[in-house]
């Protein structure tokens, strides 16, 4: 298959620009993919849609405030991974004040020196001071691009844009399925029977970049770093179903030959044809045009049918991408 094969029309409008009040009062679309059916529902119903013994997996990352700013030269920075104990790669804008060999200067007492260049204009950073701290009180929320906020928001957005139930500090995009959740609905989904389990995978920008390629072949994933607890693994080994909250999940299941602990980094690209061997269910937002979480949807139900969806969404006006709505493929 080609990237064009993944292309759909969407009317700007409804890229979500701002969370609802309600995590639980998204919109949600259930996809049989046995019938090829398409119905609509409520996110806070989801329990209605599931058996007693499935097994909700939930990617527990936490996002850190990962956009910050320079004072001299001004530089906006999204740290993209920490790869030493003050050594992150990092995108720079603009890249022309941030060659390598120019020292940034912060608040706090936080300077960087620019050591290199990296993929995708990106730049290797060692900072000097207390770094964690400085991005602790002053970062704000890595938002997609299509998110658009003030040069420096007030940031409402570092607690919306994380779930509920996030707890390992690491990514640096939210696994926004998860973004619905509310501790009563965990809570709810128990009582009848549903439970849930956490693994981690720290998402990184790689899972969000364009595919500038018309034949897949030749895309290559970012690796993402990814546990499995033994709990965890325990659980989903005797669940009845397994319910994979977000293409996150989805990702680090399905790079295990078996579900057992362990942890690593993954690469794998989820396209169509692929045989699933972890997953069952699949509970998921919907994804930009052209993008390997889109076709990771469409390996798990068809390309046709997910295509069907989305026209679908469009024409019921649903709430696009990562404070979106929200789709259920049973």
């Amino acid at each position: 298959m080609k990237t064009s094969d993944f292309d759909y029309a969407l009317p700007p409008e409804l890229i979500a620009q701002q969370p609802l009040a309600d995590r639980a009062a998204s919109r949600m679309m259930i996809v049989n993919r046995a019938a090829g059916e398409i119905r609509h529902d409520q996110f806070r119903e989801l329990g209605q849609h599931l058996r007693a013994r499935d097994l909700l997996v939930l990617n527990d990352t936490r996002v850190i405030p990962a956009r910050i700013w320079s004072r001299e030269p001004a530089v906006e920075l999204l740290l993209v991974e920490k790869i030493g104990a003050q050594r992150w790669t990092t995108l720079v804008k603009p890249g022309k004040r941030a060659k390598p060999g120019a020292t940034l200067r912060f608040d706090d007492g936080v300077t960087a020196l620019v050591e290199s260049e990296t993929d995708f204009g990106g730049r290797t950073l060692r900072f000097s001071g207390d770094v964690e701290s400085y991005i602790a009180a002053h970062g704000a929320a890595p938002l997609p691009p299509y998110i658009k906020r003030a040069a420096h928001p007030i940031d409402t957005d570092r607690e919306r844009y994380q779930t509920v139930y996030a707890r390992e500090p690491g990514a640096v995009a939210a696994p926004t399925a998860g973004l619905h959740f509310t501790a009563e609905t965990l809570d709810q989904l128990q009582a009848a029977g549903i439970g849930h389990a956490f693994i981690t995978l720290h998402v990184g920008l790689g899972t969000f970049r364009p595919v500038k390629v018309e034949n897949l072949d030749d895309h290559k994933m970012h690796a993402e770093r990814f546990s499995i607890s033994a709990e965890a693994a325990a659980a989903i080994r005797n669940a009845g179903r397994v319910v994979a909250v977000g293409t996150t999940v989805v990702r680090t299941l399905e790079s295990c030959a078996d579900v057992a602990a362990c942890a690593g980094t993954t690469d794998i690209f989820i396209r169509p044809p692929h045989t699933f061997r972890h997953v069952d269910v699949l509970l998921t937002n919907f994804h930009l045009p052209r993008s390997t979480l889109l076709m990771l949807v469409s390996a798990f139900a068809s390309r046709e049918l997910i295509l069907n969806a989305y026209a679908e969404a469009v024409r019921e006006r649903y709430r696009f991408f990562s404070y979106g709505d929200c789709m259920l493929i049973v």
